[in-house]
């Protein structure tokens, strides 16, 4: 399905299928310390459960994307949500979180990890804050470019 976001069509896909890494440019994962590569990107899209993807209609590249792991049967997480910092501002994340919401809406529970100043985006969408744990291995990240 195509919609329209200010100047341009994005269209949304419920699957990574028929993307390559030509289509999945820089400039997503802000302030990362290392980014993925685009191959490595595009492994993420296609290793998740659930995933939606936002393509500019005119150059046809990835604008957004979000991902979510899942056991199929009670639970799901959103690993990423990520929206080009130029198409930022048009509804494309608020979109991509709705249909990952549809897909997911037969199962118990979704939870995300977000820093704290995002939380109220994440509220928008009915979740509610909670605490977590992580662990973060930047070594493991095949990386692309080096984030500051």
């Amino acid at each position: 399905m195509a919609c329209r976001s200010d100047s341009s069509v994005i269209e949304y896909r419920d699957t990574a299928e028929g993307l390559d890494a030509s289509q999945l440019t820089t400039g997503f994962f802000v302030d990362w310390l290392r980014t993925p590569t685009p191959e490595a990107h595009l492994e993420l899209l296609h290793g998740s459960a659930h995933v939606v993807v936002a393509i500019d209609g005119e150059s046809d590249q990835v604008v957004g994307f979000v991902t979510a792991i899942s056991d199929g049967v009670l639970s799901a997480y959103i690993s990423l949500l990520e929206v080009l910092p130029e198409y930022q501002g048009r509804g494309i994340g608020s979109e991509l979180m709705r249909r990952l919401l549809d897909q997911t809406k037969g199962l118990y529970m979704l939870d995300t990890l977000c820093d704290v100043d995002l939380q109220p985006y994440y509220e928008r969408f009915g979740m509610k804050r909670s605490t977590g744990m992580h662990i973060r291995r930047y070594d493991r990240i095949p990386a692309g470019e080096t984030g500051g």
